[in-house]
């Protein structure tokens, strides 16, 4: 067998036949490298096969334009080093209309979203992929990271530094309802896990939650529903947001001209990338698809990564890429709540401390928005 060594792969692989083009228990567990597989996928190869590789990578909606590049970079380097096209097929939307479309028969290969909860839900309800799935790429399976900051007007009036001034007097706060949105979720950990470690109980940092929506004047379903409320409505002095998208909102500002303000601590945001191995097995995609997902930790692939804000995970990618983003100290769902599935169990399940906090908080619901715009 002839060797070929792939620079976004961990080392080099060997040239197997047909029979390896499907997603086993074996070539799926993260233990190997993955990249060119199958004579089909080899310019010199005796038997002809497709002149085309495919893969469907479905993501969340405000990662569109990422991907967008990723997809790209990575079809370049698919290309050029086996002499064959490869063709992305990109799906954007909400993660959990994603989740949604998935659950319905939707089979895309790789998944993007917005939290390691919505994949979990994925490995609970289905075979689609196994319930460790995040401990086949390094990270967590999260190859770059973010935070929540504070989108506030310019020359921010109220004097809004700090979580604590977000339940200051006469101060309201644009977040989505956490019971709907992925985004609303990661805002309300955050704000938890701040008063958590400042104030020192779990007791109290359900009351400063509670705080925070008795100062949220209206209460989306989505975070796109939320922005539209905070810049075009008008509504709230101060919108809490992922950093990689408080840029772009920033830029795109309209008629409120707007800022960034970035806490001195916040919580870590973790998107993770799945592949889905039922669905490699049905598509015989396996190696190029997992070869996807260990490419998003390369240099080209964090560098990209870096120019759109987010935190890459090699810290050389954002220099490289000339984006400096704050210091900031960043505490996390594993240490402040014992992982997402905890969290999830206990805040965001039915009848659990979202649904009773929100139920007694003081706040006008927003007409919902679509499942897409989450």
């Amino acid at each position: 067998m002839k060797r070929l060594a792939l620079p976004f792969l961990a080392g080099p692989l060997l040239l197997l036949g047909p029979a390896s083009l499907h997603a086993s228990a074996g070539c799926c567990l993260g233990a190997g490298d993955f990249g060119l597989d199958g004579q089909w996928e080899r310019p010199d190869a005796k038997e002809k096969g497709p002149k085309v590789v495919t893969f469907i990578h479905a993501s969340f909606e405000s990662s569109r334009p990422l991907y967008s590049e990723l997809n790209k970079e990575f079809a370049r380097q698919w290309s050029k080093l086996t002499g064959y096209k490869l063709t992305v097929t990109g799906s954007h939307g909400g993660s959990e209309a994603q989740a949604r479309s998935i659950q319905h028969g939707a089979e895309p290969d790789i998944i993007s979203l917005e939290s390691p909860g919505i994949v979990d839900e994925l490995a609970q309800k289905s075979a689609l992929l196994p319930a460790d799935w995040q401990s086949r790429l390094p990270h967590n399976s999260a190859p770059y990271t973010t935070t929540i900051v504070f989108v506030v007007d310019k020359g921010n009036p109220k004097n809004i530094r700090d979580w604590n001034d977000l339940v200051a007097d006469g101060v309201k706060v644009i977040t989505p309802d956490p019971r709907t949105s992925g985004r609303g979720q990661w805002n309300y950990l955050a704000a938890w896990g701040h008063a958590r470690r400042t104030l020192g109980s779990d007791s109290a940092a359900r009351d400063f939650v509670k705080r925070i929506y008795d100062a949220t004047p209206v209460l989306n379903s989505s975070a796109r529903g939320a922005a539209d409320t905070f810049t075009r409505r008008g509504e709230g002095d101060v919108l809490l947001l992922w950093e990689s998208e408080a840029y772009e909102l920033v830029k795109q500002r309209g008629n409120r001209p707007l800022e960034i303000v970035t806490p001195p601590s916040s919580l870590l945001v973790e998107p993770p990338v799945a592949w889905l191995d039922e669905n490699l097995g049905k598509h015989g995609n396996a190696r190029v698809s997992i070869s996807f997902a260990k490419f998003l930790y390369t240099s080209e692939a964090q560098e990209i990564i870096a120019r759109f804000h987010y935190r890459p995970r090699l810290p050389e990618a954002a220099a490289k890429a000339k984006v400096k983003l704050p210091s900031i100290q960043l505490f996390t769902v594993d240490e402040l709540f014992g992982g997402w599935s905890v969290a999830a169990q206990q805040h965001f399940s039915k009848g659990q401390l979202a649904d009773q906090i929100l139920g007694l908080a003081d706040f006008s619901s927003a007409p919902s928005q679509p499942l897409a715009a989450r």
